[in-house]
């Protein structure tokens, strides 16, 4: 079951990375509902949540957590939302992403066309927060 997000892992496609670890990696969506929008994902090809190992579920979960912190810093958001579609691909991911109303968590209002720009500052920002909660090593370069 290779998804678009196996060929991101694998880097056979550009993706805006801001951590890495042995089970996880976290990217920038390239259709953000906020800027700092970032998807939490195992590096393992499961498709639905609820077929992932709980323990397995419980690692992601706690890597969403450590992105959420981190993007209510960077864009100093009042809340981090977190999201579990799965419609768009069939890989599992958590959104995680700056929440400012209910508005936000509207993935259909999601930005179709952001610049590159917007989502390198975004990506710095991000690296940034999470490089001074203590993640650095989880940080790719």
């Amino acid at each position: 079951m290779a998804s678009v997000f196996s060929a991101i892992i694998a880097g056979q496609i550009p993706g805006r990375f801001v951590w890495e670890d042995d089970e996880f990696v976290a990217f920038l969506t390239i259709a953000p509902v906020t800027p700092g929008h970032t998807l939490v994902v195992p590096r393992a090809e499961i498709d639905q949540w609820q077929d992932v190992d709980g323990e397995v579920f419980a690692r992601l979960t706690a890597v969403a957590q450590t992105i959420g912190r981190a993007v209510r810093a960077a864009f100093d958001a009042p809340r981090a939302g977190l999201l579990i579609a799965g419609l768009e691909v069939p890989h599992l991911h958590l959104h995680v992403f700056p929440a400012y109303s209910l508005t936000d968590f509207d993935i259909s209002g999601a930005d179709p066309d952001p610049s590159p720009e917007s989502l390198d500052e975004a990506q710095a920002k991000i690296k940034a927060a999470l490089r001074d909660l203590g993640h650095g090593a989880n940080v790719p370069d």
